[in-house]
């Protein structure tokens, strides 16, 4: 009798288990529902793009400070975004000027996500602008999306896949445990894709970003989270980049010393010595 009772006990665990899964599984995908996947456009966002990393452990240009984080200014005839905020305000904005870059030329802020090292940057740049929209992840806190409007700016919330201009799109988020958009910028030469850590993996942003552009890829830049890994692996992410079509490279950031000098090789000349103060015309 003991172990019949056992048994319907395990057997009712199962089924409200399997129950509670599948109500989940239903919520997540009416949200998703609320954010369709994107329909890759002919339109390219720009004819020229010009990328200026403007927060990064390493360094390019020895006027700028380094520091642990990222950001990077992505700007066309059109349009300023800024993707990433770094660390600190005082940094970012001090580069900035040294740079000779307004704050208020910014039109559209895209947080990839919630790490104090990319987003932290956010508050001193809104003193400056609050007449930007800001692109965050739809896993970050309220109390983030609350303090953004404290400052008067807007935000978005991003879940799948969006575009936000013509031509220019958010991967949506990835991941599991860690949820990070990327965001992509249709040119002529190809998609350029930036990464904040790549913490989904830098292949899996890449492949579905490829998906979401509808074109090749001809950079792919930021952090790619590779810091002490192996070098077998990371000559498998090389090799599975090379196979998506990934013309050239500019990792920094979180990458990993090894990586970068893996990726060099590799690349050979179609590889970027990325930090604080590079600058990439396309």
């Amino acid at each position: 009798m003991k172990k019949i009772i056992v048994f319907l006990g395990i057997v009712l665990v199962f089924l409200v288990g399997y129950t509670g899964f599948n109500w989940l599984r239903q919520g997540e995908v009416k949200k998703v529902k609320k954010q369709p996947l994107v329909k890759p456009s002919s339109e390219l966002a720009t004819t020229e793009l010009n990328l200026i990393t403007l927060y990064d452990n390493y360094q390019s240009d020895p006027n700028l400070e380094t520091g642990h984080g990222f950001s990077c200014l992505a700007k066309s005839k059109d349009q300023t975004i800024l993707f990433d905020t770094g660390a600190d305000s005082l940094t970012l904005l001090s580069n900035m000027e040294k740079l000779g870059i307004n704050p208020q030329e910014i039109d559209i802020i895209v947080l990839s996500h919630i790490h104090s090292d990319h987003v932290d940057g956010l508050w001193g740049l809104l003193e400056k602008n609050k007449d930007v929209k800001v692109y965050l992840p739809a896993s970050f806190p309220d109390s983030f999306r609350e303090k953004i409007k404290s400052y008067g700016a807007n935000y978005q919330d991003v879940k799948s896949s969006i575009q936000i201009k013509e031509g220019i799109y958010s991967t949506g988020e990835l991941g599991t445990f860690i949820k990070e958009q990327a965001l992509v910028v249709k040119t002529e030469k190809g998609l350029v894709v930036l990464t904040g850590c790549a913490h989904p993996g830098v292949v899996s942003m890449v492949r579905k970003a490829k998906e979401v552009g509808g074109d090749k890829i001809h950079l792919v830049m930021g952090g790619f989270h590779l810091g002490g890994t192996p070098d077998s692996e990371i000559e498998e992410i090389i090799k599975d980049l090379k196979q998506l079509g990934v013309d050239k490279v500019a990792p920094c950031h979180c990458s990993g010393d090894r990586a970068r000098q893996l990726f060099q090789i590799r690349f050979g000349e179609n590889y970027f010595e990325n930090g604080v103060g590079k600058e990439i015309n396309l």
